[in-house]
């Protein structure tokens, strides 16, 4: 049998307490990673983790799969689950091995998931499509009802005791005697030039999100 860790020990880090964050980092971090894992247990007491995408919608984290999919049918029913996920933003150079490190952003959601009512279930997948690449469903037709049917969409709550979040940032913890540089690599996300595939103008939000990340918005 499957032993059941308490909630506290859910809701509260027991190392480098110090590292814990606010809501304001939690919702940063959802913002920004985009993908995580969705974890839980099977009726059969396995473990059970797909990497997928999420999105915030206020006090709820968004995801969304096919509604044929028998993983998301068990997770809709009512069983609970973790949602992580995992910004890197530098790699942590020192002058032992032992002392390199990785900074980092990292945020776990628990909870039930709920299916979103039919009746939000467009804005939803609107509010959705919007946090991968903001502006595109302001540019596409709606969804026909044929394809809404086709999507499972489900909510998990932001609650109180019901998230962590986490920063490692700056350089190394320690020094040894030995001497030579030591610091960090700062890391960030880059989109490169826009593949097209059919000839046409291209989309006002694949240019806007391309000018902000790419590499030569940061000479």
């Amino acid at each position: 049998m499957l032993a059941i860790m308490p909630a506290d020990d859910l809701s509260a880090l027991t190392r480098k307490p110090e590292r814990a964050g606010d809501r304001a980092l939690l919702d940063e971090v959802l913002d920004e990673a985009q993908v995580g894992v969705l974890s839980t247990v099977t009726d059969d007491g396995l473990p059970w983790s797909v990497p997928m995408l999420a999105a915030r919608d206020g006090d709820r984290l968004l995801v969304h799969g096919s509604s044929g999919a028998g993983a998301l049918r068990h997770v809709a029913a009512g069983a609970p689950v973790t949602f992580t996920a995992f910004v890197v933003d530098g790699l942590v150079v020192a002058d032992t091995l032992f002392d390199h490190s990785v900074n980092y952003r990292s945020a776990v959601v628990r909870g039930t998931l709920e299916p979103v009512v039919a009746d939000d279930a467009r804005r939803a997948l609107g509010v959705f499509s919007d946090a991968i690449l903001p502006g595109r469903s302001a540019e596409v037709r709606d969804h026909t009802p044929k394809e809404l049917s086709a999507t499972a969409i489900l909510a998990v709550p932001i609650a109180d005791g019901g998230w962590l979040v986490k920063v490692r940032a700056g350089g190394p913890g320690s020094a040894d005697d030995t001497a030579g540089w030591t610091g960090h690599i700062p890391t960030r996300l880059v989109y490169d030039e826009p593949v097209t595939e059919r000839d046409g103008e291209l989309p006002e939000s694949v240019a806007v999100l391309y000018r902000q990340k790419t590499n030569r918005s940061h000479p």
